[in-house]
């Protein structure tokens, strides 16, 4: 039976409105980002040493780190709606201590619960995305998760720069509030989200999972082609779980989990160490150390590269279902080491030691030569539109829908865990970077993004293309890396053509039986069967 058209069938709502959990990620990037330069943020924490500042900052990764761990047993027993729902409720708690913080101890223990919503969210939303969404527009659904990132990035940078004219403690406590607004509604409207038809199956839920299914897909319409063919092949691969390995943690580091288990971690690791998220963090002293002078012109400055994070999205969430895969990590990170060495050099050349008052950070700094400072700005600039639109939507897509479902949501919590930690590691590594190695620190990053290149193009399979049931024969073929293209079409394609050929076979048999007027046709079942 055709349902009344409604918003919570429509695959793009669902997706577009479960980001919500990645914009609170980008929310937390501006908190921070945005007032670690400030007088007021300085010296009310009383000038926290270099060390100190990123402590602070990591302490959100930190948390992160233990909820994408904890976000896949949850996912999987209590299913991804209600753990997305928990990540909404666990933010509104961290935002308001956070807000309230009257010391560097308080702020700390607010960053890591909001961390530790941060970490379900990012890992439970790209799952919930790659098992709601067609094969044909997959890679877009889980895109938009990195441009919600980069939304909440934008907004919050926006809030913060209005605050910080504030002349009182609330130039940072109300942008720290206000982070209660997107995990309010996050946790109202997901109360209404259908589960996924994939976890309802794997529960044994069926007549649940079929009509969720047929919502998504054909507006309540349970014999269509498309709803019959993918509800069997879910059914196909759920069966065949069943007859395999007892699902858990020991099964991702045996064969053939393995290497899919490598890729995730290392592709999501990978996306740390291109150093988006650190420029995201420490853009203040960035630009700093470009010869950009005055706190007012520095966010200004940082405000440009914001926007061009969210613009810069938009393409790759347009094509990535066109363009693959693998051409956009193997161009996006070849630019991204371009762009690192010429600031490294840049800096390195035109540079000198130096000093800023309240800012132990910056010791390095280009002065006195306008081409050299826009040159640097201008190469960073660069740097942020090439991760935006290639590994930044890439690297929550593709660990989303290599796994089999039995391990989806535990493979997928080790690779989220993963960028948290590397995100960890890094936010809390790179204040003392800066004021020790000083430029030499983009020649790292550089040099990870060239590593990064050539790992994707050795051992990362192109995915477009495949429904998530079809990644196993993917994977477990003998056909190179390098040698793997888009697949022109799936299996569930021809089964859809088969099933439509049937139907319209046994359509028209029983009209020739029944004649015009009494007419049957042949449905297939609640717990449908494929002849």
């Amino acid at each position: 039976m055709v349902q009344k058209y409604s918003l919570l069938n429509n695959v793009y709502f669902l997706g577009g409105f479960a980001t919500m959990g990645g914009m609170l990620f980008g929310f937390d990037i501006s908190s921070m980002s945005g007032v670690v330069g400030t007088a007021r943020y300085q010296e009310y924490f009383n000038f926290p040493s270099s060390a100190l500042q990123g402590g602070i900052v990591a302490s959100m990764a930190a948390g992160s780190f233990v909820g994408a761990l904890l976000a896949g047993p949850f996912g999987d027993k209590y299913s991804r709606k209600y753990t997305i729902m928990l990540a909404a409720s666990i933010w509104i708690v961290g935002s308001i201590i956070q807000c309230a913080s009257v010391n560097v101890g308080m702020l700390i223990v607010g960053r890591l619960i909001n961390g530790l919503a941060v970490g379900l969210a990012s890992m439970i939303v790209p799952v919930y995305q790659s098992e709601i969404a067609p094969k044909n527009i997959r890679g877009r659904i889980v895109s938009l998760q990195q441009w919600a990132i980069t939304w909440g990035i934008l907004i919050q940078f926006f809030i913060q720069y209005g605050c910080s004219k504030i002349q009182s403690n609330a130039a940072f406590r109300i942008p720290w509030g206000i982070q209660v607004v997107p995990g309010a509604i996050l946790l109202i409207g997901t109360t209404f989200f259908p589960f996924s038809p994939r976890w309802l199956a794997d529960h044994g839920r069926w007549e649940e999972a079929l009509t969720v299914l047929a919502n998504l897909r054909a507006n309540g319409k349970r014999d269509d082609p498309v709803v019959q063919a993918e509800y069997k092949e879910i059914e196909d691969a759920v069966n065949f779980d069943k007859t395999q390995a007892a699902r858990s943690y020991a099964e991702l580091f045996r064969k053939p989990a393995l290497r899919r288990v490598f890729l995730g971690m290392s592709l999501q690791s990978w996306s740390q160490l291109t150093g988006m998220n650190v420029a995201m963090y420490y853009i203040v002293f960035i630009f700093q150390g470009a010869g950009i002078q005055g706190e007012d012109a520095n966010l200004k400055a940082s405000s440009i590269q914001y926007v061009l994070n969210v613009v810069m999205t938009i393409p790759a969430i347009l094509f990535i279902d066109r363009w693959g895969r693998r051409p956009i990590l193997i161009a996006g990170s070849t630019f991204m080491a371009l762009w690192l060495f010429l600031i490294g050099g840049l800096m390195g050349r035109f540079g000198s030691a130096t000093s800023f008052d309240g800012n132990k950070t910056t010791t390095w700094a280009i002065q006195n030569n306008d081409a050299a400072s826009h040159a640097v700005i201008a190469c960073s600039y660069l740097f942020v539109c090439s991760f935006a639109i290639s590994w930044g939507p890439v690297s929550w897509t593709y660990p989303a829908e290599i796994y089999p479902l039995r391990i989806r949501a535990k493979a997928v919590s080790l690779s989220t865990a993963s960028n948290w930690a590397f995100n960890f590691i890094l936010a809390y590594a790179v204040p003392p970077a800066l004021q020790h190695i000083q430029y030499r620190t983009y020649f790292i990053f550089a040099a990870f993004c060239v590593a990064m290149t050539i790992h994707v193009f050795f051992m990362f399979p192109e995915t477009k293309g495949r429904t998530l049931e079809e990644m196993d024969e993917l994977f477990n073929s003998d056909v190179p890396a390098w040698k793997t293209r888009a697949q022109p079409k799936s299996h569930l394609d021809n089964d859809v053509e088969v099933l439509k050929m049937q139907q319209a076979g046994e359509k028209t048999e029983v009209d020739n039986q029944l004649g015009p007027v009494e007419t049957s046709s042949t449905t297939l079942g609640d717990k449908t069967e494929v002849k």
